[in-house]
């Protein structure tokens, strides 16, 4: 997409503000982190993943949902630009880490989603928070918002291979990937489950 220069110096102010908004999430989830891992001892998170999208991709988003593309249009309607993925071992390190997020005095939360206990048709399971955070920016206070999704390992795995399969149809998917994935995702949830139990098992003999 072709920039105005009006246009170009406004998107590199919004993306200055997401680098400062995405430096501002992860200092402020480790030291939560840390802060829990001081108490309970054990830390809940296998890795933290994070990105900021890239202008083509947002773009990409506004057509697929039906709107111009337009600056306006991005700032309304694409709630990811600054993302951040925690990846947990079992499903209750996963509302562990809801919690921890939700402890913030920083973060205002705008949005939650629960795509574990209610999953997608697709079988997509993650748990969804959108938060909005504020930065300094020009001697002024401003709110940001971000999206920040929670899954356990298994649940990263499926979706990892759900969107590389997405992206290489590029429309829609033929039905029979789309149930051997929904089948996949049925698998991830027993294995969960069996993580889950195993791990209370292994609590009884700390």
């Amino acid at each position: 997409m072709t920039f105005f220069n009006g246009e170009r110096i406004i998107m590199d102010e919004m993306y200055k503000k997401y680098e400062y908004t995405l430096q501002v999430i992860l200092n402020e989830i480790n030291i939560l982190i840390k802060e829990y891992e001081n108490i309970n001892k054990i830390n809940p998170v296998e890795h933290i993943k994070s990105r900021i999208k890239t202008k083509e991709s947002a773009f990409e988003k506004l057509r697929r949902k039906g709107y111009l593309e337009t600056i306006n249009n991005l700032l309304l309607h694409i709630h990811d630009m600054v993302g951040i993925r925690i990846v947990c071992a079992f499903k209750s390190d996963v509302y562990e880490i809801v919690k921890i997020i939700k402890k913030s005095k920083m973060f205002v939360i705008k949005k939650e989603q629960d795509f574990i206990k209610n999953p997608k048709k697709s079988g997509y399971s993650s748990y969804h928070i959108n938060i909005l955070v504020p930065i300094y920016f020009k001697e002024e206070i401003e709110y940001i918002e971000a999206e920040i999704q929670i899954r356990t390992s298994a649940m990263d795995f499926w979706a990892s291979l759900e969107h590389k399969i997405r992206y290489k149809f590029s429309g829609i998917i033929p039905q029979e990937v789309t149930n051997e994935l929904y089948n996949c995702s049925i698998e991830v949830k027993k294995l969960d489950n069996k993580m889950y139990i195993l791990n209370e098992k292994m609590k009884k003999y700390k």
